[in-house]
């Protein structure tokens, strides 16, 4: 296997090869190197609320496959567990409910909701028992706003990949964000997860693409900042409608903001509009097919449908049709390569970084 290689500067490189997109190898290979790794979203704490609350989450369904478990315990911690019994391997909590310890329907053996073994019938016999290998394992849980985030085995830190979003909009009321499963969806899409990305990491196919979005945004001012681990780009108004009322405490405080694009590697974005935030979350299925999940949190229900956030659905249509077009593209035999442009394609040309640095 070529490793890849994307040179760091953005006026010399060449976009990452299609082999990356199209081999099933690099896919798998994907799983432990980049998604294992990093940090990813499994919830929010309206979902554990109260003391006693487990709810199960499959992280990331048909790739990843992990099942895992958020738990609050009779002291009001947060928990992120391995939802499989170590005694057989059963699925524990099937689904959300109220309890006073976890307990597995296949033998009985329970656990306290912080994970640590409680009792098993029928083991007085077995030597060495228990140990911490018969405590449910840990997994290690992030908490932005209500938002709550995991990694399998994490390289970094989860401050290096979300410090930046705090930063930047941690002025806003995130408790005052409330789901609305109404406005939130899955969408289909036939291809590549990393295509799905790359097309959001750029403005430059606004004026192209979305002619509703290109009336509200000033594509002249649009902006991208690059962090580590992350990347932040800046849709501001034409007008002074649909725009955040930025409190001085903001270092844009005084600009026309319309929407903060937030991209965090490899698969999460994070967009917020004056009305509130939707989350999209890209799940890979296979080598030319991907589900990306909108989670809705309104803050402002008077600014819905205003702005840069006003149809989202149009805007994933319209986006859909160009990455399914570049899914079938890149499959030619000519093409391997492209060429970025220098001032509108930074967060494409770091992404692919990303994944040639993770990957090698």
């Amino acid at each position: 296997m070529t490793p890849f290689h994307v040179h760091p500067d953005i006026a010399q490189a060449k976009t990452i090869s299609t082999d990356f997109y199209l081999e099933p190898t690099y896919l798998e290979l994907s799983k432990e190197k980049i998604f294992a790794n990093t940090w990813q979203l499994i919830g929010d704490t309206d979902q554990v609320k109260d003391p006693g609350w487990a709810t199960p989450v499959n992280l990331l369904e048909k790739f990843l496959d992990e099942p895992l478990l958020l738990s609050r315990d009779k002291k009001g911690d947060l928990h992120c567990l391995s939802n499989v019994c170590t005694h057989r391997g059963n699925l524990l909590v099937e689904r959300p409910c109220k309890i006073n310890d976890i307990r597995c329907k296949y033998h009985g053996r329970r656990f306290h909701l912080d994970g640590k073994f409680l009792s098993m019938p029928e083991f007085k016999e077995v030597a060495n028992f228990p140990s911490e290998e018969d405590d449910l394992t840990r997994l290690p849980l992030y908490q932005f706003g209500k938002w709550l985030f995991t990694s399998l085995h994490p390289k970094f830190e989860a401050d290096t990949f979300l410090g930046p979003m705090l930063e930047r909009v941690g002025w806003m009321p995130f408790q005052d964000f409330q789901f609305r499963p109404e406005l939130s969806q899955d969408y289909k899409v036939d291809a590549h997860w990393a295509l799905y990305c790359e097309n959001y990491l750029e403005g430059f196919h606004i004026p192209f693409v979305h002619a509703g979005l290109n009336a509200v945004i000033d594509y002249g001012n649009y902006t991208t900042e690059i962090f580590p681990y992350s990347n932040l780009q800046i849709g501001y108004a034409k007008g002074d409608d649909a725009t955040f009322d930025l409190p001085p405490s903001s270092p844009d405080f005084g600009k026309k903001i319309a929407g903060y694009y937030f991209w965090v590697f490899p698969n999460m974005m994070f967009n917020f509009y004056p009305w509130g935030l939707s989350i999209n979350i890209v799940r890979p299925l296979g080598v030319s097919r991907c589900t990306v999940s909108f989670l809705s949190y309104v803050w402002d229900e008077n600014k819905l449908r205003q702005g840069a956030g006003a149809d989202l659905h149009q805007v994933e249509m319209e986006d859909e049709d160009v990455v399914q077009h570049v899914q079938k593209g890149i499959r030619s035999r000519f093409y391997k390569h492209g060429r970025y442009s220098v001032k509108m394609e930074k967060g494409t040309h770091h992404f692919h970084r990303l994944l040639a640095e993770f990957l090698n």
